[in-house]
């Protein structure tokens, strides 16, 4: 009998500290970067964003999102055997900050690990954790997009400091007899490593090169519209299914334009758009699985309906995930 994975239990958490768009530009005008709401807004979609307060980790978000999975899944720490934690910004060097969050939740033994592809970085995770229960390498497998942007934003670079927001999203994974991920996809691009990355390191105690994000907005915004649709139509295909068949479009929430186009290209309604980018900004790796179980909350993702997961991110890196929830 083949063996599939569903979405068992799906959680969140946000930083308490939440800023709009006009706090955050009276605190960049004391530094003499001008911006304001509707400059952002236009530009954008977003609104707000949270910050972390100083000192608190993605392993320290990722905890309460996992530990809500986990409740609405029914499912104690105790019986996951994998855990994968996508994020740029993780605790330390190493171990890994899934290792940090196994050790938070009490859930030892099963394997854990990182995954880095910045904002597509869920939905890498996600894949790699369906093939590890299709082949039964594991059982249960918590799935969790977990960061701390505001500690690698430049604020003196009003393009991008604006865009991005801490926070984590989870998902429980599980065994099952039907289908629950129906197909996914993968893609990067070493190419195009230049136009969204952190171009420093640390290397005897030092920093070594920038150690702030960078993006060229526009590179990113035509590579971004281009290769969604592209990834989306072949998860589809790969799933035997239609546009018609998808009741939800989940994206990357990083910009309300790129989401807009990617659904118009779908011939999807803006309806079937779940859309959070105004209140989260970009939270990079969490960002969908943020999305996700607002939406499961709100009472508009059910079981039973057809989801349709993408993310693009720094790398340059894509993919999507096609899944009966």
């Amino acid at each position: 009998m083949p063996r599939y994975s569903r979405i068992l239990g799906t959680g969140s958490y946000l930083p308490p500290k939440r800023l709009s768009n006009a706090e955050l530009a009276a605190q960049l005008a004391k530094d003499g970067v001008e911006t304001s709401d509707e400059w952002i807004v236009e530009r954008t979609g977003i609104r707000a964003r949270h910050f972390a307060e100083e000192g608190v980790t993605s392993s320290d978000l990722a905890l309460p999102a996992a530990q809500s999975a986990l409740a609405a899944a029914g499912v104690t720490a105790e019986q996951i055997d994998l855990i994968i934690v996508a994020t740029s910004t993780p605790d330390v060097v190493f171990p890994s900050t899934a290792c940090l969050l196994q050790q938070k939740l009490g859930a030892f033994g099963g394997a854990a690990f990182d995954v880095q592809a910045v904002c597509s970085g869920f939905v890498y995770a996600l894949t790699v954790a369906d093939a590890m229960i299709r082949t039964g390498a594991a059982s249960k497998a918590l799935v969790v997009g977990a960061e701390v942007f505001s500690r690698i934003l430049d604020f003196k670079d009003r393009t991008t400091c604006v865009l991005f927001g801490d926070g984590a999203g989870a998902v429980v994974l599980g065994a099952s007899d039907t289908p629950g991920i129906l197909a996914t996809e993968l893609h990067a691009d070493g190419r195009h490593s230049g136009i969204l990355c952190v171009p420093g390191t640390v290397s005897g105690g030092k920093v070594l090169g920038d150690p702030l994000l960078k993006m060229d907005g526009q590179a990113v915004f035509k590579m971004a519209v281009s290769v969604l649709e592209k990834v989306a139509r072949s998860v589809l295909e790969k799933a035997g299914r239609q546009e018609s068949d998808v009741d939800w479009l989940i994206p990357h929430q990083a910009n309300i334009r790129i989401m807009h186009s990617t659904a118009k290209k779908m011939k999807l309604p803006m309806d079937r758009l779940i859309v959070t980018v105004d209140e989260h900004g970009n939270t990079s790796a969490a960002s969908i699985p943020l999305a996700l179980d607002t939406a499961v909350r709100a009472g508009k993702v059910k079981p039973g309906d057809t989801v349709m997961l993408e993310g693009v991110g720094g790398g340059f890196t894509w993919g999507a995930v096609l899944l009966d929830f």
